[in-house]
């Protein structure tokens, strides 16, 4: 998973460590019950053209991703083809950057200073946002997106949107894996305050991991912090590296690590944090706690590789979600081919590639769930949330970090 932070989603005799980092992603099980859903109106693509595009001459769509295999594979393997049946006239060409040098900000880079010589800064799309790159926005390079010029933005959720120069495609969220033959769905914590409840009546039995060895765990102890700050994500501001948070929320964060020490005996094996989201997969796998943060990409793959058996299930919190975040596209001003790069991004947010990413990624959809198939909006009834809070990073996870080893996990030294 890629976002800012990459990012959600046994006994080991089920598994291998190997084995569940590689699982392909897939459907959960069903919950046993479900409002009724709606039908999906038929997303926009357009009709299979056989001329040349207009644009610049060229009919390649580059499109650049620092991503993890997993989306590099299937961007290469499932979308590229498939966007190339619906438009025959393009060629798609993914590139992955994914460990070298700056990633796409350095295609970013590369695409600005081809607006000084005019030159084909061979980049159509990229799998990136804008908004960390404020001065690549004042400079004019990215194309604003919204309904206007991306047909199917139109289905495009609300907490999907990012800003005016990103086009949300696929999304992921931390959720509330249970077993359910030991905790029954009318015992699942609904709140956060439920959840510590339940925590501390069943000690033990949960677990979360570090917060700077994984985002399930991280955003566990995000949740924390919102819970003391007023439930208001939106009081979290992005900063720079020299910026100074608001002691107004700062002076509270003591509440949150009173809060998480209060569990921390009841935590797994009185207070063991594995290193990592698939230790957590793992020890839920083989029986060893019943309930766990996850993240909801990497749980729906081990779900539909049995990886995870059927018999767990997936909730999410209902006063305030946990967070996540979602991956969008880029399109830069001097785009050879600009109108291969909207026809691409458009096509991200038809009904069959939205399918894809929930299948085939175990991402989340950025369209509005009556977009997708009845049988999924059923399916997926127990994780949908309308709310998806986000967290800035930066300075703010360093001292997420340090006031969780300082605090609350004081039996672990940071960094080991």
């Amino acid at each position: 998973m890629k976002f800012s932070s990459k990012s959600v989603l046994l006994p080991l005799s089920l598994f291998s460590a190997a084995a569940l980092a590689l699982a392909a992603c897939g459907a959960a099980p069903a919950p046993t019950s479900a409002p009724a859903a709606t039908a999906a109106p038929a997303a926009t693509v357009a009709p299979a053209a056989t001329t040349a595009p207009a644009s610049g001459g060229s009919n390649v769509v580059n499109v650049w991703t620092d991503s993890d295999t997993n989306i590099s594979d299937w961007l290469t393997n499932k979308v590229a083809p498939a966007f190339q049946k619906a438009y025959p006239q393009y060629t798609v060409k993914v590139t992955t950057v994914r460990g070298v040098g700056g990633g796409v900000t350095d295609i970013m880079q590369r695409a600005q200073a081809a607006m000084q010589t005019g030159s084909d800064p061979q980049a159509e799309v990229f799998e990136a946002d804008p908004a960390g790159h404020p001065e690549m926005i004042k400079a004019g390079l990215f194309e604003k997106l919204s309904a206007a010029n991306i047909a199917n933005a139109k289905n495009q959720s609300k907490a999907a949107f990012l800003n005016d120069y990103a086009m949300a495609y696929r999304g992921s969220q931390v959720l509330l894996a249970y077993d359910s033959t030991k905790v029954p769905e009318n015992e699942v914590p609904k709140t956060f305050a439920d959840l510590i409840t339940w925590i501390k009546a069943h000690p033990g039995q949960f677990v979360y991991c570090r917060p700077d060895k994984g985002g399930s765990g991280g955003n566990f102890v995000i949740r924390a912090l919102y819970e003391v700050t007023g439930k208001d994500p939106t009081v979290f501001k992005p900063l720079a590296a020299t910026d100074t948070p608001d002691p107004a929320l700062t002076g509270k964060f003591s509440q949150a690590w009173d809060l998480l020490s209060s569990i921390h005996k009841s935590i797994y094996n009185e207070g063991s944090y594995p290193a990592g989201n698939n230790p957590v997969l793992q020890l839920l796998s083989n029986g060893s706690v019943s309930l766990a943060t996850v993240w909801s990409d990497q749980a729906l793959q081990a779900l539909a590789k049995s990886a995870l058996p059927a018999t767990i299930k997936l909730s999410q919190l209902t006063d305030l979600p946990f967070p996540g975040g979602y991956t969008p596209f880029s399109i830069p001003t001097n785009a050879k081919n600009k109108q291969g790069a909207i026809d691409f991004v458009n096509f991200m947010l038809t009904q069959d590639m939205q399918v894809s990413v929930l299948k085939d990624l175990g991402g989340f959809p950025a369209v509005t769930w009556d977009q997708l198939p009845k049988e999924l909006q059923t399916q997926f009834t127990s994780v949908i949330a309308t709310q998806v809070p986000a967290w800035p990073g930066g300075p703010w996870d360093a001292l997420r970090n340090k006031g969780w080893y300082d605090n609350v996990a004081t039996n672990i030294k940071q960094g080991s």
